[in-house]
């Protein structure tokens, strides 16, 4: 009887330490096949694009972003940089005077965690779109609500936060993908400058 319970004892137990092992290999396969906890959390973040001159074959438009303090805030634009590839920029590939979302793909978006003047307009801490409507010498600066659209397919004037003017600069040299810099000024002030080709766009912001 002893004997036989001491084998029902060794089956149970090697039957339950077979179930453990294989768990055990199922998920480390697992594990392998899928992406690597700090890959997925880098996912959301792109690409600091910095100051380029020259001409850049790779296709497509990069996911970027750009961060910096003004004041005690933090802000962050996410975009996606397209590049010039020998290509006439504003009027042509830029057409002048429609809603541009201000980069490529997505609705580019500016957040900050602490509520923001901007051209002397003033916005609550959060997260919205960046649009604008480039002109020939005035551009007009869109803050809006949605900032999950694609393009500017879903772009609609009722969610504008607020709009301002503003005039473009002369970039020296050709900035050949399109650049965002956050850029802290003396005190609480700074700007978002994007520039793309031989043109610079400052915007003022104030915390």
């Amino acid at each position: 009887m002893k004997s036989k319970n001491s084998l029902l004892f060794i089956s149970t137990a090697t039957l339950f330490l077979s179930l453990i092992f294989t768990a055990c290999t199922q998920n480390s396969r697992s594990q392998k096949k899928g992406k690597p906890a700090d890959v997925v959390r880098n996912e959301e973040a792109g690409q600091i694009i910095k100051v380029q001159v020259e001409t850049d074959t790779l296709k497509g438009s990069l996911k970027a972003e750009a961060q910096g303090s003004i004041g005690s805030a933090t802000v962050k634009i996410r975009y996606y940089s397209p590049a010039v590839r020998g290509r006439v920029v504003w009027g042509e590939l830029v057409p002048y005077d429609q809603v541009w979302v201000t980069g490529a793909h997505n609705a580019t978006s500016l957040q900050s965690d602490k509520d923001l003047t901007i051209a002397g307009k003033k916005i609550p801490a959060g997260k919205y779109a960046l649009f604008t409507i480039p002109g020939k010498n005035e551009w007009v600066i869109i803050i809006n609500k949605n900032w999950q659209q694609h393009l500017a397919d879903n772009y609609s004037e009722k969610e504008d936060m607020f709009r301002i003017k503003i005039k473009p600069g002369i970039h020296t040299e050709n900035q050949e993908r399109l650049r965002y810099e956050v850029v802290s000024d003396a005190g609480s002030t700074g700007q978002i400058v994007m520039t793309w080709g031989k043109l610079k766009l400052a915007i003022p912001v104030k915390h």
